[in-house]
């Protein structure tokens, strides 16, 4: 009986294997259709078109489920206490669940990102680099999206797969496809394609002026206070219960007594990407200026606009703040 068990898993195990070989060309065709809606809600919302695209796949069947078919959705969405739109009856964990029931995917799409980014046990998820789609299918299973103590690695394998982070990285601005620029139109969430003129969107980039709270407020969504000269970072540690050592590593800093100018010092890490796409030099202003100023890591500024820490931009120049460049911009003259 037992021989006869252990041979009927193998042969599933087999069949659903083969299965999947054959569903390749319907997996694209799946990734081809949604991929645009992906890269929105990536832009609205901020979660990953890659983990969006991967769960879509796994959770349909690459759009040929039976729940899929019958309710456009897309995310295996239960309805919950507070759903008050169309439902339908559907086998799950148990008998007869309740499922959301959509008039088109794009409203499951929206659904699936307002889901995530709205309650409190998929809040970490958000203060992720959306570029780790490991950390991110990890995330959700431990969150408890789905029961399968296997769901990260199903996502993972289909994003490295079919090379799924190619969509972040294009809701990123990282990428471009057929020599084309992803323009999204925000107030319909529309996308399209533009073709990439000589003159890029980086020459429309802006200067900025700084006034800042004398309280705790946020830059990037990082929590940050502005000081005066000859404040004591011990009291500014104390005052928000971390650290002084931590106090230091937040802001990039050499472990010293008092602030020696006025700025910024960030209680919490900051972020890989910056909160804008772009950063226009000013007047006196230094790489470690500008990455407190927008919030980001000192390592990644520096990285993306293929710098030196000890280097200094021309003003006016304009510093990327999320994706990589080709090219490093103008420094300033040295004699």
């Amino acid at each position: 009986m037992k021989k006869h068990k252990l041979l009927s898993t193998i042969v599933l195990v087999l069949a659903g294997n083969l299965m999947f070989g054959q569903s390749s060309e319907t997996v694209r065709k799946y990734i081809d259709t949604y991929k645009n809606i992906a890269i929105t809600e990536e832009i609205r919302t901020g979660v990953p078109a890659a983990i969006t695209l991967a769960q879509g796949i796994h959770e349909t069947g690459a759009g040929t489920s039976e729940l899929v078919l019958k309710s456009n959705n897309h995310f295996g969405i239960k309805c919950k206490s507070e759903w008050s739109g169309a439902s339908v009856s559907h086998d799950d964990d148990a008998k007869g669940e309740c499922f959301r029931k959509y008039d088109d995917p794009m409203d499951s799409y929206m659904d699936h990102s307002d889901f995530l980014k709205n309650r409190p046990y998929y809040s970490a998820l958000f203060n992720l680099d959306p570029i780790d789609y490991k950390a991110w299918a990890y995330g959700l299973k431990k969150a408890g999206y789905a029961t399968n103590p296997k769901y990260a690695h199903i996502l993972i394998k289909l994003i490295e797969d079919y090379d799924l982070q190619q969509y972040t990285l294009l809701a990123l601005n990282d990428k471009y496809e057929n020599g084309d620029a992803i323009y999204v139109n925000k107030e319909n969430n529309e996308v399209s394609s533009q073709a990439i003129t000589n003159e890029p969107a980086i020459q429309k980039a802006v200067a900025k002026t700084y006034t800042y709270p004398t309280e705790v407020f946020k830059i990037n969504e990082t929590k940050v206070v502005f000081v005066k000269k000859g404040t004591v970072f011990l009291k500014v540690a104390n005052d928000n219960n971390i650290t002084l050592s931590r106090l230091f590593e937040f802001n990039d800093m050499k472990a010293i007594d008092i602030a020696e100018a006025d700025q910024l010092i960030y209680l919490q890490r900051k972020r890989k990407l910056g909160a804008e796409e772009f950063h226009v030099v000013q007047e006196g202003e230094t790489l470690y200026d500008i990455a407190q100023i927008e919030g980001i890591r000192l390592e990644c500024l520096l990285e993306y606009n293929l710098l030196k820490a000890s280097m200094r931009p021309a003003v006016g120049e304009t510093l990327n703040l999320k994706w990589k460049v080709s090219q490093m911009p103008k420094l300033l003259a040295t004699r």
